[in-house]
């Protein structure tokens, strides 16, 4: 093959590397993360085999970002951040400001410039999303107060570090070697750059609320309406990717802003949940590749080189940032145990550091031996990080036990699950808020579980109880109770993940009817063959239901009698 392949090269090995090192990882109840990130390793061009071209990569993983921050923006609310402002707010700046000033320590100690050392501990605050909320979910915590306050906390740190990629170009053409000498350099002139960079910014956002509030969801609804699915994910892409670009051409605003600001703003449509989820299979795939583009970057040899240097990044991010955020929680005269939670929550890195210590590196702001730091400091916080939560897991199960009187555990929002005789609904969305309706009017007691926090307090709404979580978790199931409840459905359109939540049901339960929906004849046989008793395949009923409404018309209101269809006079 004579042309050139490079980009199919990398698409192609980088996630046939990605599955299987992310299968792995999954495997051994690790972060799919990890995974992700030694992908990128072994392509990368400091580990023998074969090389990934880096360029391609590096445009990749800067469409990888946008759609993260877009997948940011488009899950950002306000109001689960006001709910927790008194302690999110001042205590998310706090721990960023004090990380900061520990990655500052270490990088003076390494000999760095003061602002070498500034952007490497900011890289350091900044939890990431992906963990953090995959670690609250499993462990049923995100509807509870420690939950909210974690979710508050890690909207604080993503708003300042949206912050911080605006203003960091500003600083790095001022302060960077390529920059202003330093003799040149005077605090008014930093204002000054400051100044035109949060202009840019305000202008950005001025256009965007004056004609981008309108002109997006007018146009999703447009498109919407012409029942083309295709026409709207197309509509979706191309509005995350052009305000991005169009930030940065138009504003000198970065990609990352503009797609977030998309994000938010398209939140604010009623489309915005079909949005998300037409747009999440390539926000994912791009995702991987941002991932492995980023392991790509690692040099390995910087654990043999600076073993110091690395646990002391480590230790900045499991300890450091976990005993600030510890005292800083019980300065606020919250329990023992939110604070735990919380501090062990944030004991890693993630999207936003990488994506920090690559703009570092791009503006001669960081050393390229910072951002391995920053590799390697996420990649073995991200390691270390369920096993911290396992020993939390054992610490208050220890604690519990030895209470003469054990607290109750927080009850979940919404109406109360009176458990027994009850039918478990999997999934609240078009098919399954519909059904759960009915039978509520009907006297059936009802208990919803949905991933979907919007879709959890639409049920509460109709005064359902509902579970948030995905009903293939062992704890969600639990607090299901199927052991006691007289019927299940599986409302969900995705086949793997209701095969795998039947079978469970099925191990807790035996005799439990179990009913799901599918959308075709292989996935009719996956759920049965992982227990259910009956399945209803939509576009098949959907078919029969008009076939009698046309038999019903008066031209073929006979035929179906054995007679001949008598046609109207």
């Amino acid at each position: 093959m004579h042309h050139d392949t490079s980009l199919i090269d990398i698409v192609a090995v980088g996630l046939a590397l990605a599955f299987v090192l992310g299968a792995v990882a999954h495997r051994l109840r690790l972060s799919p993360l990890v995974g992700y990130l030694l992908a990128g390793v072994i392509v990368g061009p400091f580990t023998p085999g074969f090389v990934a071209d880096q360029d391609i990569a590096n445009q990749l993983a800067e469409i990888g970002v946008m759609l993260l921050m877009f997948g940011v923006g488009l899950h950002f609310s306000l109001d689960d951040l006001l709910e927790v402002k008194w302690i999110a707010i001042p205590g998310a700046l706090a721990q960023i400001a004090l990380a900061t000033l520990l990655g500052m320590a270490l990088a003076w100690a390494m000999g760095w410039a003061p602002l070498h050392g500034f952007v490497f501990g900011l890289a350091l605050s900044v939890a990431s999303t992906v963990v953090l909320l995959r670690a609250m979910e499993q462990r049923r915590l995100l509807d509870t107060r420690r939950g909210r306050i974690a979710v508050g906390w890690l909207i604080v740190e993503d708003l300042v570090m949206v912050l911080a990629l605006v203003l960091l170009p500003a600083l790095g053409g001022m302060l960077g070697e390529g920059g202003v000498r330093p003799d040149d350099i005077t605090f008014g002139a930093i204002l000054a750059a400051l100044g035109l960079t949060l202009f840019k910014v305000a202008l950005f956002v001025a256009v965007m609320l004056l004609v981008g509030r309108r002109v997006i969801p007018w146009t999703l609804e447009k498109v919407a309406g012409t029942g083309s699915r295709e026409l709207f994910t197309l509509a979706v892409l191309a509005i995350a990717l052009g305000v991005a670009f169009g930030s940065a051409t138009l504003f000198g605003v970065s990609f990352a802003l503009g797609a977030f600001f998309a994000g938010t703003l398209l939140n604010e449509s009623e489309l915005s949940h079909k949005a998300a989820s037409d747009s999440l299979p390539l926000r994912d795939a791009f995702a991987v590749l941002f991932f492995v583009s980023v392991g790509m970057l690692f040099h390995p040899r910087i654990l043999l080189e600076h073993p110091w240097q690395v646990l002391g990044t480590l230790a900045i991010i499991v300890l450091g940032k976990s005993v600030l955020a510890y005292w800083i929680v019980r300065a606020f005269r919250h329990p023992p145990s939110t604070a735990l939670t919380i501090s062990v929550s944030l004991a890693q890195i993630g999207e936003f550091s990488f994506i920090l210590a690559g703009l570092g590196v791009s503006l001669q702001i960081l050393p390229p031996t910072g951002r391995d730091l920053v590799l390697a400091g996420a990649l073995l916080s991200i390691i270390v990080n369920p096993l911290l939560f396992a020993w939390l897991d054992r610490r208050q199960a220890r604690q519990a036990a030895l209470e003469e009187t054990p607290v109750a555990p927080e009850p979940p929002p919404g109406p109360a699950l009176v458990p027994g005789n009850h039918a478990i609904i999997v999934g609240f969305g078009r098919v399954g808020s519909e059904l759960a309706v009915v039978l509520h009017e009907r006297g059936v007691n009802v208990l919803v579980i949905d991933n979907d926090k919007d879709h959890i307090e639409r049920a509460h709404a109709v005064g359902l109880p509902a579970i948030r979580g995905n009903a293939a978790s062992d704890r969600v199931l639990a607090e299901a109770h199927p052991e006691s409840a007289s019927i299940a459905i599986l409302a969900i359109p995705q086949p793997l993940e209701a095969g795998e939540t039947i079978a469970k049901l099925r191990a807790i339960n035996p005799a439990l009817p179990v009913l799901a929906r599918a959308h075709s004849d292989a996935e009719v046989r996956h759920l049965l063959a992982h227990g259910a008793d009956g399945t209803v395949m939509a576009e098949r009923e959907l078919a029969y239901s008009l076939a009698e409404m046309v038999m019903a018309t008066p031209p073929y209101r006979y035929a179906g009698r054995g007679g001949a269809a008598v046609p109207p006079v």
